[in-house]
């Protein structure tokens, strides 16, 4: 009989799983790992397994074809298609003129396939007329179900962060790399990014902002177009160049919150970037939010 203990350790069980981003399945059946591999196939005396029974030998090719008879090379299809789904999203940031219309164009887009496994579409979260943009990597559990970046534990801290520095999220805009959660907080794939790249580059370009803030190794490495780790990136100003944008804009890289919860000794690496951050809005005249009186 199972005692109720047994049964609370299972929901702990459970529970950690879920807190941890394992909240989905990725197989109609359980898979065994502790089960014994298959048998290996049986070896023909001397050791070496059988070899199949050849097929007759085709008659030789001609040495030289005759041109009309040579094919021209076709790209892999995987290439091809990662060359159309790029295409098209290029082509429909491209005729959004706002940020509602580019909401409209993600919703009509078909090319990532994170779209499939996400509950929502999470855009932004803030303040579009806001001289300051914070980019961050992809939305989470919470952010899947509310539709805003940055509302779980993570975006708490980061409302901290900002509040620190006399900021709220009237004064911001804020969005994420990716648009769509990758199944179970995983990494995105190269394709993943490069098919969302189009919209986050387009809603720079609508709105202009004064500073960027490139919160997390992932949206760092991809809008400086660096392969340094975060670690390297943080605290240093670069541009952000794109050829329709009148000029650069000046973005700092910074760690991410959730792995500040991780890593809270890093802390006060953030705390310095978030220092130089405000003196880079007082060169830029940029005021900072009223703050709210405690309690």
């Amino acid at each position: 009989m199972i005692s109720a203990e047994h049964d609370r350790a299972l929901l702990e069980a459970l529970r950690w799983q879920i807190e941890a981003g394992a909240d989905e399945a990725i197989g109609a059946q359980p898979l065994d790992r502790t089960a014994a591999p298959p048998a290996a196939a049986p070896r023909a005396a001397g050791g070496l397994a059988e070899a199949p029974a050849r097929a007759p030998s085709a008659a030789p090719a001609p040495d030289k074809p005759a041109p009309e008879q040579v094919a021209q090379p076709r790209p892999p299809a995987s290439l091809a298609s990662a060359s159309e789904t790029q295409a098209s999203a290029q082509r429909l940031a491209a005729g959004a003129t706002s940020i509602e219309e580019i909401r409209q164009a993600l919703e009509a887009f078909e090319g990532c396939p994170l779209k499939a496994t996400a509950t929502q579409l999470c855009l932004f979260d803030g303040n579009p007329q806001a001289p300051i943009m914070i980019i961050g990597e992809a939305p989470g559990a919470q952010e899947d179900r509310q539709g805003k970046p940055f509302v779980g534990p993570a975006g708490q801290l980061l409302d901290r962060m900002l509040a620190a520095i006399g900021l709220d999220r009237s004064a911001v805009y804020i969005t994420n790399l990716l648009y769509w959660r990758p199944p179970g907080n995983r990494n995105p794939t190269p394709g993943e990014i490069a098919s969302c790249l189009p919209f986050l580059e387009r809603q720079i370009e609508i709105l202009q902002p004064q500073l960027l803030l490139l919160v997390g190794g992932m949206s760092a490495k991809t809008l400086l177009n660096r392969s340094e780790g975060i670690l390297k990136l943080r605290g240093r100003w670069a541009d952000y160049h794109h050829p329709r944008l009148p000029h650069p804009i000046p973005a700092l890289p910074t760690l991410h919150p959730a792995y500040l919860l991780r890593q809270p000794a890093q802390k006060r690496e953030a705390w310095r970037d978030l220092l130089s951050f405000a003196e880079a809005m007082e060169r830029e005249g940029i005021g900072r939010a009223a703050t709210k009186p405690a309690g």
